[in-house]
C-alpha cells in the first residue's frame, strides 16, 4: 500500500506485554488500519505524546510496571487523549474487573484468548463511532467561527448606519425643504428592515443561517 493511502488510514495503538498476543492482533489489524505497537504502559504513554495521536487503544490490563488501568487513567486524564477509546484487553472475566476498567474510563471489554471476529468487529464500531465524534467537534467548531463572522459584518453594517443617520442629524435641514429629514426616515426605516431580514439577522451556533451552513457543506 503507498504511503498517501496509509497516511488516510485511521491508526490503532497496540499495549500488551505479551509478543505472541501483539503479533496476533498485528497480523489482524495491519491490512485496514495503521499500527502502532508499544510492549508495556510506559512505552504506550510515551507514544501519545507524540503528533500523531491514534484513534483507538487496545490495551492490555495485567502488565508489569505501568498496568492497564492507570495507563487509561492517565489517557483520560489528558486534554488531548480523553476521547481516544480504549478496549481492554484481558484474561480476568469477573464482573468486579470489567467494572473497574469502566470505572478507568474503559469504552470496551474483550476477554483473552482473543476472538479475532469479536476484536474486528469492536475495533471497526469504535472507529466509526470516533470518526462521527470528530467530524461533529469540526463542523461545530466551524460554525461558531461563521456565527462570529457574521456577527462582525452585521455589526459594521449597523454601525455605518447609525453614522449616516448621525451625520444627516447633524445637518441644518431647513436649507433643503426638510428633504434631508425624509431621508433620514427612510434610511431608519431600511436600517429597521435589514435588521429582522434573514441575511443581516445574527445567527446561533445552535441553529445557523443558511449562509453560514451553505458556506461549507460536510460530508463523513
Amino acid at each position: 500500500m503507498s504511503d498517501a493511502n496509509a497516511a488516510g488510514r485511521q491508526t490503532v495503538l497496540l499495549v500488551d506485554d505479551s509478543p505472541e498476543s501483539l503479533t496476533q492482533m498485528y497480523g489482524l489489524l495491519k491490512a485496514d488500519y495503521r499500527t502502532l505497537i508499544a510492549n508495556g504502559g510506559e512505552r504506550a504513554l510515551q507514544i501519545v505524546e507524540g503528533d500523531a495521536l491514534p484513534d483507538l487503544v487496545l490495551l492490555d490490563v495485567m502488565m508489569p510496571g505501568l498496568g492497564g488501568l492507570e495507563v487509561c487513567r492517565r489517557l483520560k486524564a489528558d486534554p488531548r487523549t480523553e476521547s481516544i477509546p480504549v478496549i481492554f484487553l484481558t484474561a480476568m472475566s469477573e464482573l468486579e474487573d470489567e467494572q473497574a476498567g469502566f470505572d478507568a474510563g474503559a469504552a470496551d471489554y474483550i476477554v483473552k484468548p482473543v476472538s479475532p471476529p469479536i476484536m474486528m468487529a469492536r475495533v471497526r464500531t469504535h472507529l466509526r463511532a470516533k470518526a462521527v465524534a470528530d467530524f461533529l467537534e469540526d463542523k461545530a467548531a466551524f460554525l461558531q467561527t461563521e456565527v462570529e463572522r457574521r456577527t462582525r459584518e452585521v455589526q459594521v453594517i449597523q454601525d455605518v448606519t447609525i453614522m449616516a443617520l448621525a451625520s444627516l442629524a447633524e445637518t441644518r435641514d431647513h436649507e433643503t425643504g426638510n428633504h434631508l429629514r425624509r431621508t433620514q426616515n427612510y434610511v431608519r426605516a431600511l436600517a429597521l428592515e435589514l435588521r429582522n431580514h434573514p441575511n443581516y439577522r445574527p445567527c446561533s451556533a445552535t441553529k445557523p443561517c443558511s449562509c453560514c451552513t451553505n458556506r461549507r457543506r460536510y460530508t463523513i
